[in-house]
């Protein structure tokens, strides 16, 4: 590895509507959307995993409880593996359905794993108040979409300082669904340091090299295919790394996902990733 960090790319903007539209179908029929960066040692990758809680878990002792994360998170500390964990401070009942009303703060076993997580040095990324929807149609999923960027920029207030309040920081944001506003973009970036995206960003604020500045913050969308389960991403960030590119490589993970296979695909990217080790999020928010 390089101990140069690679660059981040120089200021970009986000498109217009049409442009947008385009550039969500291109990728959708498979434009190639592999981080940029030449020469160096091999890739940067910086992993992210959604969600803790995750949306399913209202009812703290279920499937999607702390018992399970707990297992998930051991297989990324046996390797060594930093990560970034996006974090609501709320959990919603039904966070499908843009009808209800109902939410529960952290439950203390939840808080108390958090803090763990963040004394074994997990970075945290705020990811929304409470993951529910405010549309009914699967393409429209955002918790974000259609408020003000006043609106919306009073919601992350209240849930940045709800886990700052139990001593955790946010510096990044991490959408739920992937979506916001282009509008609410501003408002966004100037609370946090790096601003993360995914395949569903596309269609709102267009298709960018990843990480780009973008206004007062990094954006750093994460696109197929180092987006998804970790079975499939592990033989994409090999053959990154034979590519002999040196990019930022920003990985998504949905921990949910992960418990169908018994952590197979994980241990499996764990494996990749000792070729080329994952950064500390620290590195990235240093360099924006």
């Amino acid at each position: 590895m390089s101990e140069t960090a690679p660059q981040i790319a120089a200021s970009g903007r986000i498109p217009p509507a049409p442009v947008r539209y385009a550039q969500a179908l291109a990728l959708k029929l498979g434009r190639p959307a592999w981080p940029r960066g030449d020469g160096g040692d091999g890739p940067w990758p910086l992993v992210r995993v959604d969600e803790f809680p995750h949306a399913r878990a209202f009812d703290p002792g279920g499937a999607l409880g702390t018992d399970a994360y707990r297992r998930f998170h051991a297989v990324l500390a046996e390797a060594g593996v930093p990560y970034l964990l996006a974090v609501p401070p709320r959990v919603s009942r039904d966070y499908l359905d843009p009808t209800g009303t109902e939410s529960r703060p952290l439950a203390e076993s939840e808080a108390a794993l958090l803090r763990e997580l963040a004394d074994q040095g997990v970075t945290f990324g705020l990811h929304g108040l409470d993951h529910r929807t405010r549309h009914a149609s699967p393409r429209r999923h955002s918790e974000l979409c259609g408020l003000s960027p006043q609106a919306a920029a009073l919601r992350l207030d209240g849930a940045r300082e709800a886990l700052a309040a139990l001593g955790l920081e946010t510096p990044v944001f991490v959408p739920p669904f992937n979506r916001f506003d282009a509008a609410q973009y501003a408002a966004i970036a100037e609370r946090f340091a790096v601003v993360c995206g995914g395949p569903e960003s596309v269609r709102l604020l267009g298709f960018h090299p990843t990480p780009v500045r973008l206004g007062a913050a990094v954006y750093l969308p994460s696109y197929r295919p180092l987006y998804g389960r970790a079975a499939e991403v592990a033989p994409a960030l090999l053959a990154l790394l034979e590519s002999g590119r040196s990019p930022w490589a920003p990985i998504t993970l949905h921990w949910g996902w992960e418990l169908e296979d018994g952590f197979a695909g994980l241990r499996r990217l764990c494996a990749a990733l000792a070729g080329c080790p994952a950064q500390p999020w620290s590195n990235l928010i240093a360099a924006s």
